[in-house]
């Protein structure tokens, strides 16, 4: 045991002295799992939670292994409250408090120890990044329970520790409310819209009155699209000088928000721009590759690249704000799916887009849907934004809260 040198910036004044470092190993017990034969269909056909890596915060699980399975095979079972963390794959480096007793399997890691779970887990969580980078340079090949074991873990008291950890509890309840928020409203706003373009739900004008009708006709009549182009070798053309014209990519959409795209990473020369589609602040355009489907409002201006179109001549029609809704809406994804050979989407072609239909309400009609649709948007954009704060205020504390 060797005495920690550090104290944390920040910490609860009841409490003084220094923090002890502890190699994990030496303060708790491990064990990992395993997994019955898949081909023997009776080890899967029990009640048993069998806790796969990505399951770890989850209190359900998709298999479940019988009591053979589970005797003859390496799968262990773990408690309610135990610490686990996962080893191997996508989710390696992931740590949990089992919501469930259940039976684990080899990409697992379970962790008993004295001192508080919470406390370890919050620790082990907000250290994710360091042990990856220094165990898995590149984020290759698996973690291991000696690995995990050489760990050295500041401890401060087990009061402390409990000061700690009811704490950061009490500020994930917090984020869980806020996360729950937000679900419960794009629930709601999905159910809505259903609804809407069931036509179950209809709007009336400022005097009581019922609008008409709605319209609905295949895409092609009330829309047309332009694709996108590249310059070619686009390498050529790819600029950082300060007069590039923006080169919009549909990798770009990651850090989007609200459908609404204003920034890219990329820009192209003015000669390549003479060989792409030019597109300006406002306009419309439709992913028809890797995000296929999806609608954005530019609020730069540029140049789209094949895997877009984009949207024009649909004014004397549609609402913009409508029309988004309207695109972006279940009702139409599942008829590009439809359309679509097998019923697998990996791109959509204009002619598939333009066989869509779409129906049409009165512009006034439009207006109101629109409206109600966007006040429910800004709720859940108002939550997410209370979200990424908390999260970032966490991560800011737990950077002061921990040696």
């Amino acid at each position: 045991m060797e005495k920690q040198v550090n104290i944390p910036k920040l910490r609860f004044p009841e409490f003084s002295g220094w923090w002890e470092n502890n190699k994990l190993g030496d303060v708790g017990s491990f064990f990992s799992g395993g997994t019955p034969l898949t081909s023997k269909r009776a080890y899967f056909d029990g009640v048993i939670p069998f806790i796969r890596s990505g399951e770890i915060n989850s209190d359900k699980t998709e298999q479940f292994i019988s009591d053979e399975g589970l005797k003859k095979s390496s799968a262990k079972m773990v408690e309610k409250g135990d610490l686990i963390y996962a080893l191997y794959g996508a989710t390696s480096g992931e740590v949990g408090i089992s919501k469930i007793n259940g039976a684990i399997n080899q990409a697992i890691l379970c962790i008993r120890t004295n001192h508080n779970t919470i406390y370890l887990m919050n620790y082990l969580r907000f250290n994710k990044d360091n042990i990856i980078n220094t165990y898995l340079q590149g984020g290759q090949g698996n973690l291991s329970a000696e690995i995990i074991k050489s760990l050295i873990i500041p401890f401060p008291s087990l009061p402390e520790q409990q000061k700690i950890a009811s704490f950061l509890t009490a500020v994930d309840d917090k984020l869980q409310a806020l996360k729950k928020k937000k679900s419960l409203l794009e629930q709601y706003k999905k159910g809505i819209m259903q609804k809407i373009f069931s036509q179950e739900l209809r709007f009336r004008d400022d005097d009581g009155n019922d609008f008409p009708e709605w319209e609905e006709k295949k895409f092609s009549r009330y829309i047309k699209l332009y694709r996108g182009s590249s310059p070619r070798p686009i390498n050529k053309y790819i600029t950082k000088s300060d007069d590039g014209v923006n080169w919009i990519k549909i990798g770009d959409m990651k850090s989007v928000e609200n459908n609404l795209i204003d920034q890219v990473s990329e820009k192209i020369t003015t000669e390549g721009a003479l060989h792409s589609r030019k597109v300006e602040i406002g306009e419309l355009i439709l992913a028809n590759s890797m995000s296929f489907g999806k609608t954005y409002q530019l609020n730069i201006s540029g140049c789209i690249y094949d895997g877009w179109f984009v949207l024009r001549e649909y004014e004397k029609y549609y609402d913009k704000k409508f029309l988004m809704q309207l695109l972006n809406s279940e009702y139409l994804q599942k008829q590009y799916k439809t359309l679509s050979t097998g019923g697998v989407v990996q791109n959509i072609s204009s002619e598939i887009v333009y066989s869509t239909n779409l129906f049409k309400p009165s512009l006034t009609e439009q207006s109101k849907i629109a409206n109600f649709l966007s006040a429910l948007d800004e709720k859940i954009h108002l939550a997410q934004g209370q979200i990424e704060k908390m999260e970032v205020w966490k991560k800011g504390l737990l950077q002061k809260m921990f040696v």
